[in-house]
């Protein structure tokens, strides 16, 4: 069986593609490489495939010679990688990017012999890749920033999870100490009469609602259990008026300020 190959259209669709994958790598490893760098990279990769594919090789060393020289060619010359540990993770991001696309082209496979349905499936690729790659950036830095902490208080000791939240910072208006904030749960939990603990009192804050008070005390100490644990003194508690997430990912917010004390 024979087919017919029109390489000017195969070189073009291809050179697309690989400009398309390149541009998706630099953003997601955030190289800032220039477009007209990614376009030479596109180019040479679609001429090296053309080449290969227009070589009698034996389809074993095709298909090393696709997913390894050709890529990695493409790579080094549209992303200008200079270190080992940088084209690893380039490789990579490519081949993840290729199989995402891979799989949006088939969804439109059906229509594929429309030249607009090609390029638009390729817009959409990159759009849903781009995203995804920030919902799993956010969930990744979101999961970092939650900590395990340890609140000291005559009653004893209470783990709790604890978000290190750079947005919080409210503080006592009376004595301008950082404020960090715990649920009513955990409150009840590391005080029978909050309004005897040391230090309570009433101090205002700002909410979406509009202006609140909110009852704020002292425990004995805070450990923050990061690299090394870090302990705070004395810290005050401010009680939220309700759950501070919704799915229970935490039970306490740290004013990021307790640690420049």
């Amino acid at each position: 069986m024979y087919y017919e190959l029109y390489i000017d259209v195969f070189f073009l669709e291809n050179f697309m593609l690989d400009s398309l994958l390149l541009l998706i790598v630099n953003r997601l490893m955030n190289n800032g490489r220039p477009y007209s760098r990614l376009l030479l990279g596109g180019a040479l990769g679609s001429f090296l495939t053309c080449l290969v594919i227009a070589v009698p090789f034996t389809a074993m060393i095709k298909l090393l010679v696709f997913h390894i020289i050709v890529s990695s060619a493409m790579l080094c010359a549209g992303l200008r990688i200079l270190r080992l540990s940088q084209f690893v993770q380039a490789f990579v991001l490519l081949y993840v990017a290729a199989l995402l696309t891979g799989g949006v082209m088939q969804l439109f496979r059906p229509y594929m012999r429309y030249v607009s349905i090609f390029y638009a499936a390729a817009a959409v690729s990159y759009v849903i890749i781009l995203k995804l790659w920030k919902m799993i950036s956010y969930m990744h830095r979101r999961q970092s920033m939650i900590l395990r902490a340890t609140l000291y208080t005559d009653q004893g000791e209470k783990p709790v999870k604890a978000l290190l939240d750079t947005g919080n910072e409210l503080r006592d208006c009376y004595t301008g100490e950082p404020v960090n904030i715990i649920t009513p749960e955990t409150a009840a939990e590391i005080s029978d009469h909050i309004e005897l603990e040391k230090g309570f009192r009433l101090i205002p804050y700002r909410c979406v609602s509009g202006e609140s008070v909110m009852k704020v005390f002292r425990v004995k100490r805070i450990c923050v259990h990061m690299e090394e644990d870090r302990w705070i003194e004395n810290p005050l508690l401010g009680i939220g008026e309700e759950s501070l997430s919704g799915d229970r990912e935490y039970e306490m917010i740290l004013n990021p300020a307790i640690f420049s004390g």
